[in-house]
């Protein structure tokens, strides 16, 4: 394989101001084989569109009626040569259609250990906010594989942080954060290294 020509080329899929994408970007920038090649977003005027511009990757913001209804932007993939999905903050159920066209290459972080906190609704301030309600002594990170339900696909990695008494939403989401940012670029390097997704 010639330098310079990444084989495993991921979108990432994010709703938001998109953290977790900037450092997914950072990590892949001088990688030999794995690039960073698409942004698909779902909400006009999101800080992760603003990323992509200045990081110069394509970027394209999908609306409902095809991804639900349609070919789910599978052709949009294929013309990026997508091989590799990850959902960074990304808020809307993945459709059918995308997981069977990238079985077991679609993952997914969400701020808290699964399977508790998990499902529909459970997303951001929702979930510490009830994991806070509930008392709950630790909380953490879920990096899992996605299937057609939400939170449900199998578990890759989880790592945790101790919730003090005092804590609240907002301070529990920052110790959640920097979790999210060390470890999510490593887990999905290694997960498309064990999967050996790359001839070489």
């Amino acid at each position: 394989m010639q330098e310079n020509s990444p084989a495993v080329h991921i979108a990432i899929f994010a709703s938001g101001a998109g953290s977790n994408a900037q450092k997914i970007i950072d990590h892949f920038k001088q990688h030999a084989f794995i690039k960073v090649s698409l942004v698909v977003c779902n909400k006009a005027g999101a800080g992760v569109l603003s990323i992509a511009e200045k990081e110069k990757i394509p970027h394209i913001i999908i609306e409902k009626e095809r991804f639900f209804r349609g070919d789910a932007y599978v052709e949009i993939l294929a013309l990026h040569k997508i091989d590799f999905i990850v959902l960074a903050g990304f808020l809307w159920k993945i459709p059918s259609a995308l997981i069977q066209r990238f079985p077991g290459k679609i993952i997914n972080i969400h701020p808290a250990l699964l399977p508790k906190y998990g499902g529909k609704g459970m997303f951001g301030h929702h979930v510490h906010e009830a994991v806070i309600v509930a008392k709950e002594k630790e909380s953490g990170i879920t990096i899992h594989y996605v299937d057609e339900l939400y939170d449900h696909g199998k578990i890759i990695f989880q790592a945790t942080c101790t919730i003090e008494k005092n804590d609240t939403p907002e301070m529990l989401a920052q110790k959640v954060h920097l979790l999210e940012h060390r470890f999510f670029p490593k887990i999905i390097e290694e997960v498309i290294v064990s999967q050996n997704i790359v001839k070489r």
